[in-house]
């Protein structure tokens, strides 16, 4: 009598459906980056006609505008206090949307995490070496190897809700989650080498109101949730001067930002009610700080970073020749699909995991020329790279622009076509047949939770 042959085991799927609950929480998050996005394309457009108009002083001139208390090293121009300041804000909620991710997100689940965590470093890895290679007889631009690194997650999501409303929520996770794990890659580019003159004193000093801001938001975290006004007399006051004194120890502020971020309490545990207290502190902190990023901080930086004045035809083609912008564009352009597509590829075949049924590998390449859309981290690491205003950081800010319109335009004409297909399987998602508020598709795969 032959045995019995064992069942083969069926093979791992990436990209498969995430949880309900995260797909809800996600599709939030992209609603209001979306208007975020709109309001910084605008933002950078008005910067963009004013720097090129025959009012361009004024528009230089407010730019330069000093402000502050210069013992404190606070004395800084409004495009640095956007820079250092406001942009801040926006990775103080990069930190949230980290420890989110890998603490109570899907993320904490390795198999669920590899694909987008090594997808994003491909495509950082890929674009800093394309980048690398065209400006290799140019030592005195190759420090701007990491300005096609980052992909900004506003401006992605702006042109992905026009084109792409109808794209499986996992494609849409996946690039939000690929622009999250690139922000954090970008703020360890900066912090480790972009840090000029480090100041070991106020570094050493940052560490107190930190640790007590910690302390404070873990201790007391039901507190806060239901005070708002204490949280904004007590913990941002501690996030100030810690933001203060990472900015006069050498190290870029916005570094304080994240780091503040992760230091946000995630899990609920018991002590402060469960899942029937409601949203915890990182959640309502998101709530309430995504706004003031997405419409004021992000757009005020992008009107102060993104004018430049290309001097007219002959100029923008100068700028659009010279090494900075050629290496900007192919990196972003060509580098950031190859290495988020050939990562994920490679992955496929290390593991013998295959693509999700509901898929195809064109969503994939679209979502990676979307990732190519450089748009907030990238101009900051211009201005650090080759100084605010100078030369070859007026080409870089060429680059980008042209880079993250050429990116927007190559990915809508990918993924329009897709998302027709894709809008009757997305009526066939909201279908729920008994009613209880899940649909059933999410229940058949297993991952309501």
């Amino acid at each position: 009598m032959s045995p019995t042959p064992t069942p083969a085991r069926p093979r791992p799927t990436i990209f498969g459906r995430g949880s309900y609950a995260e797909s809800l929480r996600i599709g939030e998050i992209l609603r209001k980056e979306t208007v975020g996005g709109a309001l910084l394309v605008a933002a950078a457009v008005i910067a963009l006609i004013w720097a090129n108009s025959p009012a361009s002083e004024s528009y230089f001139a407010l730019r330069d505008f000093k402000i502050g208390y210069e013992p404190w090293h606070l004395e800084l121009s409004l495009g640095a206090w956007a820079a250092d300041g406001l942009l801040a804000i926006f990775f103080f909620l990069v930190g949230l949307e980290l420890k989110r991710e890998f603490v109570a997100g899907d993320l904490r689940q390795l198999d669920k995490s590899i694909v987008p965590v090594a997808a994003a470093v491909g495509g950082v890895v890929i674009p800093a070496m394309i980048y690398t290679l065209v400006n290799l007889a140019s030592p005195e631009t190759l420090r701007g190897w990491a300005i096609p690194t980052a992909t900004d997650i506003a401006f992605a999501v702006a042109v992905l809700a026009i084109i792409g409303s109808h794209l499986p929520s996992a494609l849409r996770i996946f690039l939000l989650t690929l622009a999250v794990v690139d922000d954090l890659i970008a703020i360890t580019i900066i912090a480790v080498f972009y840090t000029s003159d480090l100041q070991p004193l106020p570094l050493l000093l940052a560490i107190i109101p930190l640790a007590l801001y910690t302390y404070l938001a873990h201790k007391y975290r039901r507190f806060f949730k239901i005070n708002a006004a204490a949280a904004w007399l007590i913990l941002l006051p501690l996030g100030a001067v810690t933001w203060a004194l990472v900015h006069a120890s050498g190290i870029h502020a916005t570094v304080a930002g994240v780091l503040l971020g992760v230091a946000i309490p995630v899990l609920r545990s018991q002590a402060s009610g469960g899942p029937a207290a409601g949203p915890g502190l990182a959640e309502i902190f998101e709530h309430r700080f995504r706004p003031i990023s997405a419409g004021v901080a992000v757009p005020i930086f992008a009107f102060f970073s993104a004018g430049v004045a290309v001097g007219g035809a002959a100029g923008l083609g100068s700028a659009l020749t010279g090494p900075v912008a050629v290496g900007i564009i192919m990196a972003l352009v060509l580098g950031k699909p190859i290495g988020i597509m050939g990562t994920t590829w490679l992955l496929t075949k290390v593991t013998k995991a295959r693509l999700d049924s509901s898929f195809k590998w064109i969503d994939v390449f679209g979502v990676s020329l979307l990732a190519g859309i450089g748009f907030t981290v990238s101009l900051l690491v211009a201005e650090l790279s080759f100084g605010h205003g100078s030369l070859h950081d007026d080409h870089a800010k060429v680059g980008i622009l042209a880079a993250s319109a050429l990116a927007a335009l190559l990915a809508t004409l990918v993924l329009t076509g897709r998302n027709r297909q894709y809008r009757q399987a997305e009526e066939e998602e909201k279908v729920d047949s008994d009613h209880d508020g899940i649909p059933d598709v999410y229940q058949q795969d297993g991952t309501a939770g």
